[in-house]
């Protein structure tokens, strides 16, 4: 094949002639009406159609964060926006824009529940035993484990005892997820704190792994699963009609030091401002 015939860019997850979209390979026309939005983000996803179990615990996941009020980085971070620009494009952008390490993004939950299990599997241990000792290494480096903790809920977070349950009762729930609650059990009890709780992003990130999801698509998927509440409060938030919104009164400290600009540009070696004034004239 010469150079000129080589495809700049390959793709299967679509194409378009005169006749349809090809999701897939399959004509848009016939997957409207036909498969939910959960399936067809599955097939999108992972290429080939899901269950029905598989599309029930997608469309789990897609109602999984849905909202979390105004205590979100990114709801507010997508108010403030648009207070200034009101734009829905905008304001989803600054919300997306927020998202990593400390919010919303199962990712770093998912790598680490599938580089951990892939270690336990190899070791031939047993599934308490090797939690205990990765938790004891984790606890020596002073590292935390993804997906553990909240600071809302203690003991059980509702939306992943959910999560759990709708895993458990389409089939999904398996040994990657067994693995994961081994391992929350053996820190909390290394740690003393039995009313620290596995979170919703990681369960998501459990039950994802346990579907064949990377972890960069988890992180979409959470992000999914997260626009129909951005939405609503970009919405909101223009309707309000309040324009600009800054850090409300007495929310923020200034430092109220005054400084001498001319004193300062002396000592940093500028010229005075009359020389400075002399050499421009001249």
């Amino acid at each position: 094949m010469s150079a000129e015939t080589i495809p700049y860019w390959t793709t299967a997850i679509s194409d378009v002639d005169a006749e349809d979209v090809h999701i897939r390979g399959y004509p848009l026309k016939a997957i409207l009406g036909r498969l939910s939005f959960a399936a067809a983000t599955f097939l999108l996803i992972r290429g080939r159609l899901p269950s029905p179990s598989e599309a029930r615990m997608v469309d789990a996941l897609l109602c999984a964060v849905l909202d979390y009020s105004l205590e979100k980085p990114g709801t507010m971070a997508a108010r403030y926006c648009v207070s200034g620009n009101p734009n829905m494009a905008a304001g989803v952008a600054a919300a997306v824009l927020s998202v990593g390490a400390y919010t919303l993004a199962p990712e770093d939950a998912g790598r680490f529940i599938a580089e951990s299990h892939a270690a336990f599997r190899a070791s031939g241990r047993g599934r308490g035993e090797a939690a205990a000792d990765l938790v004891a290494g984790l606890r020596a480096e002073r590292r935390l484990v993804p997906g553990f903790g909240h600071p809302n809920f203690r003991y059980s977070d509702p939306r992943a005892c959910e999560l759990k349950r709708i895993a458990q009762s389409t089939g999904v729930w398996g040994d990657v997820c067994d693995w994961y609650e081994a391992v929350h059990v053996a820190f909390i009890t290394a740690a003393g704190k039995p009313d620290l709780v596995i979170n919703d992003v990681g369960m998501m990130a459990a039950i994802m792994v346990e579907m064949g999801f990377t972890p960069p698509e988890m992180t979409g998927i959470a992000l999914l699963s997260s626009l129909p509440g951005v939405i609503a409060h970009v919405s909101e938030e223009m309707q309000t009609n309040i324009r600009i919104r800054t850090a409300p009164e007495g929310s923020a400290g200034y430092d109220r030091e005054r400084r001498d600009l001319e004193r300062d540009l002396v000592e940093a070696g500028w010229p005075a401002a009359d020389a400075a004034e002399k050499g421009v004239r001249s």
